[in-house]
């Protein structure tokens, strides 16, 4: 019950920090008389942090009703959405904290510096620890790694496909990107400089996701039964 109580007020200010980095967002847009703000609130979305975090708020509801509604563990569904925000939400405090820092990663505008921490840092920490401490979880078969990274493939591929379609109300430019590292104009090579960083994220996306998964088998129940890996010799003999 008490980490229920710890997912709702999580769950509560990742969401204070969404709508306060929108409004900041949104300020700055009417202030410089932007005309087309549809576009504008899909790149707001088209974030991963973002997207990240509003499922991260999602998820932690969910566990909380199941916590408060006496569940022992985890269905097999949460549990493999669960993994695959924790995957998410580790990646983007990492990416954010070693490449982003101090860098605007948002629709632009100004918005209060707590928010910052809350979505990329103290949201990414919490969504971790729950995963580690709090009850629930149960034992994830290692095929769901590849449904874990599935969604940040498609979001890249979306973003890269995207990007040079879209006119950059904000920086008046022909193109736009969310993060500076997917960016070929921001890069010394082009897009060989934007494949290194896809390259290199991926492959901590996959990391990550394969260390949730084997957490997900520490002391966890099965979500399946195991196929034994070798029949006894009375099981191989011909029956007569």
């Amino acid at each position: 019950m008490a980490w229920s109580v710890l997912r709702i007020a999580m769950a509560v200010a990742i969401i204070a920090a969404t709508i306060e980095t929108y409004r900041g967002s949104a300020v700055f847009w009417a202030e410089q008389g932007f005309a087309d703000l549809v576009t504008l609130n899909v790149n707001f979305f088209a974030y991963f942090t973002i997207e990240s975090n509003l499922a991260a708020a999602a998820v932690l509801m969910i566990g909380a009703v199941f916590a408060f509604a006496g569940r022992p563990s985890d269905p097999k569904w949460f549990a493999v959405l669960r993994g695959s925000v924790v995957t998410y939400m580790a990646i983007t405090g990492i990416v954010y904290n070693l490449l982003l820092r101090g860098l605007p990663v948002t629709g632009g505008g100004d918005s209060s510096p707590w928010t910052n921490e809350v979505m990329h840092v103290i949201a990414p920490i919490f969504l971790v620890l729950d995963w580690l401490l709090a009850p629930g979880r149960i034992e994830l078969a290692w095929r769901w790694v590849w449904v874990i990274i599935s969604f940040p493939i498609v979001w890249v591929t979306f973003t890269l496909v995207r990007g040079p379609l879209v006119f950059d109300q904000v920086r008046q430019v022909e193109t736009w990107y969310p993060y500076p590292f997917l960016n070929p104009a921001r890069q010394d090579d082009w897009y060989l400089g934007v494949m290194f960083w896809v390259l290199v994220i991926a492959a901590a996306f996959t990391v990550v996701a394969i260390l949730v998964v084997w957490v997900s088998h520490l002391g966890a129940p099965r979500s399946e039964p195991r196929e034994p890996a070798v029949r006894s010799s009375r099981e191989q003999e011909p029956q007569t």
